[in-house]
């Protein structure tokens, strides 16, 4: 599936051999062609300067089976001023919360432990050990976002993680180790796994457990999740990728945890230590080799699915303005942009999309343009429908705009157009 030429642009540099082992880059697992950065709101007043668009392809690697884009775009510009702030979404917030306590309680953490969250964000997660009075640290590379960290209280540096930034913590604390070091939704964001996960490994030492929350390949190719590829994605991981890159440094995986977040995602707990292999883990493991994920054919068709999505969207669109409908948005979210630019999209086909985020209202969305505003703004327009972008918390929204008085239609449209809340088709 292509959407554009593949005509790179200035700023990013095709990848030749996978980022995770060095292998060779093989099998095509989805072409979404040229799009801009998802995360690169326009103000409106750059609305007609000609934006940066790379390409969007995603290739499986023929040794560690890791699907990655075969284009990066330079981390430093993506996540050096970025506009996701965790703390916008309540439900992330309980999900943080709920994992703290049970971290807590799994590894008897307190007042003499050492905790650090490498990609930390505006602090959603650490201000739970802050209150709980667990020492901590949080390493966030977006200026702007661990000010807003530092702001609450948050113990953050401004720093892209890797051994470096390990062995500067290791050299404060006299060379001891974490007690547990997070790692939540970042793997994808990593374009260097080997000084990442390296870093990791140091900062654990021999004692120390490395949590990773990720994504699972899995449920992104059973759930036609193909909007979950953009640009600040580099990397898409099932099991066994993760394992193979993770036992390379040394860290070597005793359990892992199912979870509902963001389309299906994994919980995984590594030491430097073996370790009993816990059921899930075993039962994991069989599943992926069941499925073949260490074979091409695993990944192919992908792209085909993918297209079916978008055509449903453009359908739907069409449809509604065949019918005289006002149609909206919800949810300026980076997947939002990768299913909007796949579907063409503009301005002309949405009244606005509304977003909780102050860092985003009065912006633009990348590559279609359509105005960003707060959702009291959204509701004034008095839309028909409202299409939720950030399917994966449809529930919150919906429960939102309910209760903000909207009557009209919530749809979403991964992996198919469906409705929410008892909306009628």
């Amino acid at each position: 599936m292509s959407f554009a030429s593949r005509q790179p642009m200035d700023g990013a540099h095709a990848v030749t051999a996978c980022r995770a082992c060095g292998g060779t880059l093989g099998a095509v697992f989805c072409d979404l062609g040229v799009m801009p950065v998802a995360n690169a709101y326009v103000r409106p007043e750059h609305a007609a300067r000609r934006e940066p668009a790379y390409p969007l392809r995603a290739v499986v690697c023929d040794a560690c089976r890791l699907v990655q884009l075969d284009t990066v775009v330079d981390e430093t510009g993506i996540f050096t001023d970025y506009a996701y702030f965790s703390s916008a979404s309540s439900t992330w917030i309980e999900h943080a919360a709920r994992y703290c306590a049970a971290i807590t309680r799994r590894l008897g953490l307190h007042a003499g432990s050492f905790v650090v969250e490498v990609a930390s964000n505006d602090g959603y997660l650490l201000r739970n050990f802050v209150a709980a009075g667990i020492p901590c640290l949080g390493i966030e590379p977006a200026a702007n976002v661990a000010a807003a960290a530092q702001a609450a209280g948050i113990p953050t540096q401004a720093r892209f993680f890797g051994r470096a930034a390990a062995a500067d913590i290791l050299a404060e604390r006299g060379g001891r180790p974490a007690d547990l070091v997070i790692g939540n939704n970042v793997l994808a964001h990593v374009p260097d796994l080997d000084d990442f996960i390296g870093g990791l490994a140091l900062l654990a030492g021999a004692t120390g457990v490395v949590n990773i929350e990720s994504p699972h390949l899995l449920a992104l190719v059973d759930g036609v999740q193909f909007d979950t590829i953009y640009h600040e994605h580099y990397a898409y991981w099932s099991l066994l990728s993760v394992e193979r890159a993770l036992g390379r440094h040394g860290l070597l995986l005793h359990d892992i945890e199912h979870l509902p977040t963001h389309g299906g995602s994994l919980r995984i707990h590594a030491a430097a230590r073996a370790r009993e292999p816990g059921a899930a883990l075993v039962a994991l493991r069989a599943e992926e080799a069941r499925r073949g994920l260490d074979h091409d054919a695993f990944y192919r068709g992908f792209d085909a699915r993918a297209a079916e999505v978008v055509a449903g969207l453009r359908a739907w669109l069409a449809e509604g303005r065949q019918a005289g409908r006002r149609i909206a948005a919800y949810g300026a979210a980076a997947k939002g942009n990768t299913l909007l630019n796949a579907a063409g999209v503009t301005a002309a086909d949405l009244l606005a999309v509304a977003d909780l985020s102050p860092a985003k209202q009065g912006r633009l969305l990348p590559g279609s343009h359509v105005p960003v505003v707060t959702p009291q703004a959204l509701l004034a327009l008095q839309p028909d429908d409202i299409l939720i972008l950030p399917w994966n918390i449809a529930g919150e929204v919906s429960r939102q705009l309910r209760g903000a008085g909207f009557a009209g239609r919530l749809a979403t449209a991964v992996p198919r157009i469906a409705y929410h809340d008892g909306a009628a088709a």
